[in-house]
């Protein structure tokens, strides 16, 4: 099992300096990792025929609709599960949630691995690379102890990948830039696009 995740929106709570109202982490996970190579290998062929260099990132805030529509069609087309955790700020009251942008990420992170119905088994966790080393281990160590992995074995390998260089960590900010502009109440239709790879959306209350 291969899972691929990233966010959408900021975890700062500055609202009224700019911060997002709503954040998004979203899980791609990936069965069979054969389907996975062959969904990569479609959206690389997707940025050929769109005449996009090979380096080229796709980033949702960054696409114009069209490029959103084509990515999304595409896409949809490769069996995978997306389950994703919508928090809409205000409804976070906890202080140190509230002024510790990492220990927010991290709980968010933890609490949708945890409340997977049990669907997620020795996974192998694909996070967007962010931060410096010392914000990465700590979210390794939280995540290892906050689900008790030695004994749920819920993952067995937690990589960061640059986005640049890895097509399913940019699927993975595609649906979550999808999810949250659904919720945000724009470009509801792309939703649609892929509403048969979705699993649970989890608005956390």
């Amino acid at each position: 099992m291969l899972i691929f995740i990233d966010d959408s929106g900021d975890p700062g709570f500055k609202l009224a300096k700019g911060s997002s109202a709503v954040f998004v982490i979203a899980l791609i996970i990936f069965d069979d990792n054969l389907i996975a190579e062959e969904t990569a290998l479609a959206l690389k062929k997707l940025r050929r025929d769109l005449k996009f260099p090979d380096d080229a990132e796709f980033k949702f805030h960054k696409s114009r609709l069209r490029i959103k529509e084509r990515f999304l069609e595409v896409a949809s087309k490769f069996q995978y599960r997306v389950r994703a955790i919508i928090i809409r700020k205000e409804k976070i009251h906890s202080n140190f949630l509230r002024t510790s942008i990492d220990s927010f990420f991290n709980y968010t992170v933890m609490e949708l691995l945890k409340n997977s119905g049990r669907t997620i088994k020795r996974a192998k966790l694909r996070f967007d690379r962010r931060g410096e080393r010392r914000i990465r281990n700590e979210l390794r160590t939280y995540l290892s102890r906050e689900l008790n992995n030695k004994k749920n074995n819920v993952f067995t390998d937690l990589k960061f990948a640059d986005s640049k260089e890895n097509i399913l960590i940019q699927l993975a900010d595609m649906i979550a830039g999808t999810i949250a502009s659904y919720y945000k109440g724009q470009n509801k239709e792309l939703l649609q696009l892929v509403k048969k790879r979705i699993e649970d959306l989890w608005e956390f209350k």
